[in-house]
Order: structure tokens, then sequence, then C-alpha cells
């Protein structure tokens, strides 16, 4: 289905209210709270402006599902975007690209190894740290790290990384440097990078089998000076059997950055979990809950999801799960668990959880808003036609403080639909069916009221909150089946979208 664009919106300039410059995208879901929130106005959707491929070599040779989660882009205030990229022999780099033409910058090589998974590879995930550092996972539960990002070369003209940091030592006798073989056999890092703004790095890690240091599987923290810590994911919580950090969930940091949430798994490919929080500086155990099925039992956190924890602007905390059993029986949606700060009240959930992180929308920006909330929340909607649901597929406005009856096969009381638009391109499940949309951390553009939201139909849409339409689109790909990849925005407004294993910058 083609879309047309308003004439008035390709003649007429947008018109914005003041908005703060300059403010990079510094990891997965642009902040530590990952929110979503964009602090530059979104360009117009109207022609692509340059392409990268994220995948050398994708699976599949160009065809059928696409089950590989492209790491999250960052981008530095000066408008350089730092892409995750797969090469051709399956390691990985990271290429950095001048944001207002595509023109390449440098490649940073990394000899990570992701952890096994036996469905959909996991992210290669780096954050930004104050601007001027990106990190980057290497091997052995190590990091590298580069300066001066925005130049060709580094601080001492050189090409590649600027320096390597281990969370448990680099000298030493149970260090990296004289156990590199050990270590890289047994620790790898599970979850993409997370900076808080004082340009600390924090990240989740799996440690298999014996290695020099004593390392269980937790979550590491390194400082801007470069000084390590870890915690055991055990400790979070006390229960053995959830040893490790959930993986592919980025830890997320509270607004003044004093406690982070991290959540927890048994490991399995379907397992069960906890959401935990700690201390921020000292990663001591602060509070924990289980991550629990609405409807009763625990719910279901899967090695195939991305879905981190997200924090709202009271302090609030999100988190997407799988419902249980697994993973028909609330059609494949998942739940989104809401919790206090401390973690001691569990809330009214949302209706899809399912590999997603919600986005924060200041209820302001939504005209038709009658209610008392101060913000809203940005979901998949996804209604899986394979597990029982009609194939309408949409994103959806919900309300995290007003309820409804779940409309999705259960009674559970759920937050309150505001505003949900459809996918527009027939599935081949037959109609009423609609392609998925593939975003798992949607981005949001508060200046002209409105989301940037990537669709498995190879189309990037922009959905327009005042007037609940696509009001805006270009086509990246012909579409593929893959999984959910997050979009982003540019400090100059420039959208960026995967589709088929390819960034597209798209805008005006």
């Amino acid at each position: 289905m083609k879309i047309s664009l308003p004439a008035a919106l390709l003649a007429v300039p947008f018109c914005l209210p003041a908005q703060p410059l300059n403010v990079p995208w510094n990891g997965y879901a642009h902040d530590p709270q990952h929110t979503g929130t964009s602090a530059t106005a979104a360009q117009p959707l109207v022609a692509k402006h340059w392409q990268t491929p994220v995948d050398l070599n994708p699976p599949g040779g160009g065809s059928g599902p696409l089950f590989v989660h492209y790491g999250s882009p960052v981008i530095t205030a000066d408008n350089t975007i730092l892409v995750p990229v797969t090469a051709a022999d399956g390691s990985y780099q990271l290429r950095a690209f001048r944001g207002s033409d595509g023109a390449a910058l440098y490649t940073l090589a990394s000899d990570y190894t992701a952890p096994v998974n036996v469905g959909w590879t996991p992210p290669f995930g780096p954050a930004l740290a104050l601007g001027t550092r990106v990190y980057y996972p290497g091997a052995g539960g190590t990091v590298y790290y580069r300066d001066l990002p925005n130049s060709a070369t580094g601080p001492n003209g050189q090409a590649g990384a600027t320096g390597q940091i281990a969370f448990y030592g680099m000298p030493g006798a149970n260090g990296y440097t004289v156990n590199q073989s050990a270590f890289n056999r047994s620790v790898r890092i599970s979850t993409p990078l997370t900076a808080d703004r004082f340009g600390n790095i924090y990240f989740g890690f799996i440690a298999t089998g014996s290695n020099p240091a004593g390392l269980v599987s937790g979550i590491a923290r390194i400082t801007a000076a470069g000084k390590g810590s870890w915690a055991s994911a055990v400790s979070l919580t006390g229960d053995y059997a959830a040893a490790q950090i959930a993986q592919n969930s980025a830890p997320a940091l509270n607004n003044n950055q004093t406690v982070l949430y991290v959540a927890t798994s048994t490991g399995q490919t379907y397992g069960t979990g906890y959401l935990a929080s700690v201390n921020a500086a000292t990663l001591a155990p602060i509070s924990h809950v289980e991550l629990d099925d609405p409807r009763g039992g625990k719910a279901t956190v899967s090695l195939d999801s991305t879905a981190a924890p997200m924090i709202g602007p009271d302090g609030d905390v999100y988190f997407g799960v799988l419902e249980s059993p697994c993973c028909s029986s609330h059609r494949d949606r998942g739940w989104l668990l809401h919790f206090d700060a401390a973690l001691s009240q569990a809330k009214t959930p949302g209706s899809f959880g399912w590999d997603d992180t919600a986005s924060i929308v200041p209820s302001s920006i939504v005209p038709s808003y009658t209610g008392t909330s101060s913000y809203l929340l940005l979901t998949k909607y996804n209604n899986y036609a394979s597990t029982g649901g009609n194939g309408i597929n949409q994103v959806a406005l919900i309300d995290p403080f007003a309820s409804q009856t779940d409309l999705y096969g259960t009674s559970v009381k759920v937050m309150k639909e505001v505003i949900a638009v459809s996918g527009v391109t027939p599935d081949d499940s037959g109609p009423p069916a609609v392609r998925e949309w593939c975003i798992n951390a949607a981005a949001i553009d508060p200046f002209t009221k409105s989301a940037i939201v990537n669709s498995e139909d190879g189309i990037v849409y922009r959905w327009d909150f005042t007037t609940n339409t696509l009001s805006q689109h270009v086509s990246l790909t012909s579409g593929r089946g893959e999984a959910y990849t997050p979009t982003l925005v540019g400090p100059d407004g420039t959208v960026y979208a995967i589709n088929d294993s390819i960034l597209f910058a798209v805008g005006s």
C-alpha cells in the first residue's frame, strides 16, 4: 500500500520549539534509561541519504528469515555514527562514518566472540561515554575503547583502538595479559554496553568453566579511569538457579544514575528470572523482584529477547517478558511488567513485551490524550497470526497509569490503549494480516510529535501522533522477516533504520 506525503509537509519547513542541540545517541535506546527519546527533531522522511551494510555475509544468502539482532549504532555530538558490523568471516567491527554524507572515517576490528545461542544471534553493542570515548566488546570479557571518535586517527595518530581494559585486571598473575587464551575460552560479554553520565560503563558477562580470576557470570563495571569491578548474578537475588544476567538485555540506570537495574535469568532459551537493582558505584544489591506472568506463575525470560529495563521520568521501571507457558498462551505477545523504583510494588502491566523496550512519549505531544499521566509508552503491539491472532500488527501508545481489560485472549487488567496504528503491507498469511513492525527500541521525536518505526515490509515510517497516521515513509528494501532492530535520530535530524542487514540514513 502506498502512502502519499502531504504536499504541505514537503513545501513548508517544520516549526519546532527550542531544543537542546548536539546531544549524542550514546547506546541502545538513546540513553542510560533506554527511553528512546531524541533530543533533536527528525528530518522529514523523503529520501535515502546513504546506506552501509551491517553484515557482510548475512545468513540465508539474501532470502528467508534473518534471525540476527544487529547492535545499535551510537552517534556523537559532532555527527559521527559508529556502526556495529559483522564481517564476512563472522568477526565483529565498529565502522565510523560521517553522518552528513556517509563518508567512511575508520574501522575498528574486534576479537569479540558472542555467547553461544541456538536461536537468534546476539547483538554486538557499543556505548559512547562522555561523548568522547567509544567502548566496544572484545574477547575474554574485555572492552576496547577509542578516544577522539570523530577523527580518522586516535590521540597518537593510531588507526585502531586507543586501549583495552579487563574489568578483572589486565596485568598480574590472574589478569588478562598473561592468560588470554584461558579468558577467551571462558568469558564473554553477553549484553550491550551501557554508559552513564560520569563515563562509567556497565555490561553483563557469561563465565563458563574455570578461569584464573575466579569469575562467575554476572554484571561488570568499568570506571572512566579504567578501574573494574563485578558482582555475580546470584549475589543480586540469592537464587542459584538464576545464575546469569539476562542475555542481550542492556543494563539501565535510574534518572540520577545512582541505581543500576539488570535482569537475571536461568540462561535457558525459555527460562525464568528476576529484575534486580544494585548500587551503581559498588554493585551491592539493593532489591529484586521475581518476574511473574500477570495471570500467575513465572514469566518467561528468553535468550532470544533484547528487551532491556527502561526507566520512566518518575523512576518507575518497565521490563518486557514472554508469557508462561511460552509462547502462544498470550499469542506470543508477552507482557510489559511495571514496577516502582524500589521494585517493591508491581503495577498494571502492558499487553505486549516480547523482544521490545518501551519508549517514553510525553503525553503533551499526543493531542487526543485526555488522561492524567505525564507520559505514555510506545510499544510494539503485534498480533501474530501464527499464534492465534488476526495478524493485524500494530504499534501502540499505552497509558501506564490507566487500565482496561486485555483484548488479546485474557481477562488481565492491562495498561489502557491510547492510540494505535496498523501496518499497511499485506502479509503472506492472508487478509487481514499485515507485515510485522520490526523495532525493539523506537525513536521518539517530541518536536514533531511523532515516532520513527521500522517494518518488515522494508519501509521506515513516521507515526504522527496528532493525526494518528503513518504520515511519511521511505522504502528501504523489498522487505524481509527479521529480528527486531532499533531506530535512531542523529544530531542533524537524520533518521537511521536497519532493514535486511543494511543501515539506512534517511531524511529530507
